[in-house]
This record gives C-alpha cells, structure tokens and sequence, in this order.
C-alpha cells in the first residue's frame, strides 16, 4: 500500500495601499518566550494477556487441523485428503462385550459423543483392502472441565490398557509424552483379534478441544506413534498460544439474553442464552413450567428422566423442558421438535423464536444468521440439526426435518442448552 502526500505552496504577498510609517523608537520592546517543552508522546499501555477459560468455539477449531504433508507422514498410503469440514457425522450405537477392565472402553468410545462442535478431515486409503479411508477429528466440548474429564479417562485407558479382554484377549500399544504446559497427548495401537479391528489412534488435548487422528487399518502395519502424538501435541500448543493472543487484542463479550421479559404471548418470547422468555436454564423443572403461564397445558414425560411438554393455548405449538440427569434442574428447552422424525409440526409464528429465525424458516437462514456452527448427521437416530455454541458452553440446536445441506431442510425445532451441565461418559 503507498501513501502519497500533495505539498501545498504559500505565497506570501507583501499588501500595501499607502505608506504606513512606524518609529522604531516608540516601538515596544518584543518579549521573548520560551517554546512550550512537547508533552511526552502519549503511548497505549498494552492490554493485560487474556487469562480466562481457554475455550475454542467455531472456526477457531480450524487452528488445530494437520496439513495434507502432516497426515501423510503419519499415514503414507492416505491419498485425497479432504479440506476441514463444519459436518460430523456420529453413528451412536454401542454395543458389543464389555471390556475388562471396564476403563479400556474408553478406547472403543466415539469420542464425539458429547461434543457441542467439531471440524473433520477425512482422506482416502486406497492401499487398504477393507478399510479405504481415516479421519481427523477436532472436537470442541462445552467447557474445559468435559475435556479434562474425557482426557483423563483416555490417559487412564491409554496407561492401564496393554493387555485386556472384550469377549476375548485385546492389546494396545500406547506412547505417552510428557504433557507440554497445558497440552497432554498420546497416541497407540489397539488390536482386537475377536473382531478381526485394528486401529491407530493419536489424540491431543488442551482447553475444551480433544483432536483425534483415526486409522483403521488391515494386516501387519506400523505407525510411528511418538512422532504422531508430539505432532498433535504441538499443534494444539500453537492453537492455545493463537487463541490467547487473540483474545487479548479481543477480549470475548457475552451475549446479551432478551429473555427476561415473561410477557403473555408465546410468539413475544426470546431463545436465548439463558432459556425461553422466563423459562430459565438452570431453574427448578416446576418454577420453568409455572413460567409458562396458567393457561398452558403441561404433559408429564413419557418415560423416566424425559422432558416435559408445555402446550401452549388453544394447541398452538409446544415446548418441551429437560432436566439435568438425575436432577430437578432445567439443562434444555426445546421450541418444537427434539427431533427430525417426530411428525407434528408447530407454527412458527405462533411461538418463541432465536432473532429472526422461527420453526418453518429453511435452515439455511440459521447457518446465514448464525456462522460458524457444526452440521450434525446422527445415523442411528435419523437426527440431523445445526448447532452453534457460546463460549460459555450454551448450545442452540436447530433442528432439521432432513439432512440440513439437502435442499428444502426446515427448522422443526430449536433448542438452547447448557452443555456444560452434561453428564460425563462413565468407564468404569
């Protein structure tokens, strides 16, 4: 870029009509004065470095992918790697034998059960006869302490694990660095002969985020596990580092909730980061349903630890209001669908909305108002929802009557949630 300055020319014009004559005897004195002293230049002190939660939320997951080279020195075969993509698909359907000792299921979890948004690269092995592909998975959780939990399982299973059973002998061979500052890593081969399953793994993990490289893989192949783990672990220090810094030139402002106002008319109300118009997150379950106003009709669940329906008058629509597991406290609440294949549809226009977005509006809208999220494809389930989630670790959840890229998908339902009054995966 070139700056360029025009000089401006003065001319100085000596102006005379008629002769003025000064005595230079009667003229006063000139009186000298000192030239101001200059003020010492004014400077900006910098801003003190961010110290709060180290919490990614969005495209921020981006900082920690690996290059087409970095991938394909952990795995020389992969070919095609992807570009990171917002979609995660989770298949969510358990099962099998139990492992013994019960911690080393852990190495069996889809790790992104439980996650509020991820960044996925997927490549191609066209060498592997059975499995042609592998996947890397940065995985963002509602708040620190769900990362920390979830790693301190992993490293737990990752240290115990060398030799267990699941309906028959399993081995995993794990390396484990010495945690780097806030980063801990590991990486490992687990060989599971009863189910004919060999899988790499590499995961890193720092503030709310666990970064998972995947390999499944078929007959006698080695992976160099140390320079995996250190990789990820690297990268995930330069992400924290970039966060930070970023956050100190912009400190994170907290959405402001427009939901207080209780008002009478459901279509008045606000989803926002603390509920729906005065149905609060974190309120007892009855003080949310007495929120909902004398002429609203409340539905027990249908079965143990379910929401409650608040049908609003003359049957115009629904919300339904979850509890924490186990508990009395309000963790969701969900305007419409909870999910795709549920067959009633409300309308819109009669209920609570998030901005500008209502129930019947094309998902689409939501991805253009709100940026930044995760498509979710649930396989198991049939779910698929757009979701975006503070840095507080509330979760709006935007349900789809379909697949949310197919065009034509429509908001059935939206959900604000405190994710971080999820219940952690138990292994043991």
């Amino acid at each position: 870029m070139h700056f360029t300055t025009d000089r401006a020319r003065v001319m100085l014009g000596a102006i005379g009509i008629g002769a003025l004559v000064a005595l230079a005897a009667c003229a006063p004195t000139p009186q000298t004065s000192s030239s101001p002293t200059p003020s010492p230049s004014q400077t900006t002190p910098a801003p003190e470095p961010y110290a709060g939660p180290i919490v990614f939320v969005g495209d921020e997951l981006a900082a920690f992918a690996l290059t087409d080279a970095e991938i394909m020195g952990i795995v020389p075969e992969a070919a095609e790697v992807g570009d990171s993509s917002p979609v995660l698909e989770q298949i969510s359907d358990g099962g099998g034998d139990p492992a013994d000792p019960s911690i080393c299921e852990a190495l069996y979890a889809e790790q992104s059960l439980g996650a509020v948004g991820a960044r996925t690269i997927e490549w191609k092995v066209p060498a592997d006869p059975r499995y042609g592909f592998g996947r890397l998975h940065v995985l963002q959780l509602a708040d620190e302490a769900q990362t920390q939990a979830r790693m301190d399982q992993l490293l737990q299973a990752a240290q115990e694990c060398a030799a267990f059973t699941k309906g028959g002998p399993v081995t995993f061979d794990a390396v484990i660095p010495e945690p780097s500052g806030d980063v801990r890593a590991f990486a490992g081969t687990l060989v599971d002969p009863g189910l004919d399953w060999q899988t790499f793994s590499a995961f890193a993990a720092t503030g709310n985020v666990i970064v998972q490289l995947w390999q499944p893989f078929t007959g006698d192949r080695t992976f160099d596990a140390e320079a995996a783990a250190l990789l990820l672990q690297t990268r995930a220090e330069e992400a924290r580092a970039g966060l930070i810094e970023e956050l100190t030139e912009n400190p994170p402002v907290a959405e402001t909730d427009p939901s207080g106002d209780p008002g009478t008319v459901w279509s008045d109300w606000q989803i926002g980061v603390g509920g729906v118009g005065p149905l609060r997150l974190g309120d007892s379950v009855d003080s949310a349903l007495a929120a909902a106003g004398e002429d609203a009709q409340v539905v027990d669940p249908e079965y143990d630890g379910g929401p409650w329906r608040v049908v609003a008058p003359g049957d115009a629509g629904s919300i339904l209001v979850q509890p924490v597991d186990a508990g009395d406290a309000v963790r969701s609440i969900t305007v419409g669908n909870e999910r795709s294949l549920d067959e009633a549809f409300d309308d819109g226009a009669a209920l609570p909305h998030r901005g500008d977005i209502r129930l019947g509006a094309p998902v689409a809208d939501a991805m253009a108002a709100y940026p930044g999220g995760t498509v979710v494809d649930v396989t198991s389930s049939g779910d698929d929802y757009y979701a975006v989630t503070t840095r507080d670790g509330q979760v709006f959840r935007f349900q789809a009557d379909r697949d949310v890229v197919e065009e034509g998908s429509t908001i059935v339902g939206i959900t604000v949630e405190d994710a971080t009054a999820r219940k952690d995966l138990v292994f043991g």
